[in-house]
């Protein structure tokens, strides 16, 4: 299960790139898309640095969830 959890974390987090480029190269923007999905990864790498007791992982994946997540929130707002 925690093997599971680390990999699709990998695979959310690479595959967020995706819609971005695809986004940016159409209308020079962020992708909304890209942000949930890379901010699921980026929680997903929490959740599996805490099973896993790995505190690079968890402080790592925290801050990068806290920023993430605060450029979601204003993209969610402010479009």
């Amino acid at each position: 299960m925690t093997t599971a959890i680390g990999l699709l974390a990998a695979l959310l987090t690479t595959a967020a790139f995706l819609p971005l480029v695809l986004h940016t190269l159409a209308t020079r923007g962020i992708s909304l898309r890209m942000y949930v999905i890379f901010v699921a990864g980026v929680l997903l790498w929490l959740i599996y640095g805490l099973l896993q007791r790995d505190v690079p992982l968890i402080l790592a994946n925290g801050v990068t969830a806290l920023l993430a997540g605060a450029i979601l929130i204003l993209k969610l707002r402010h479009g």
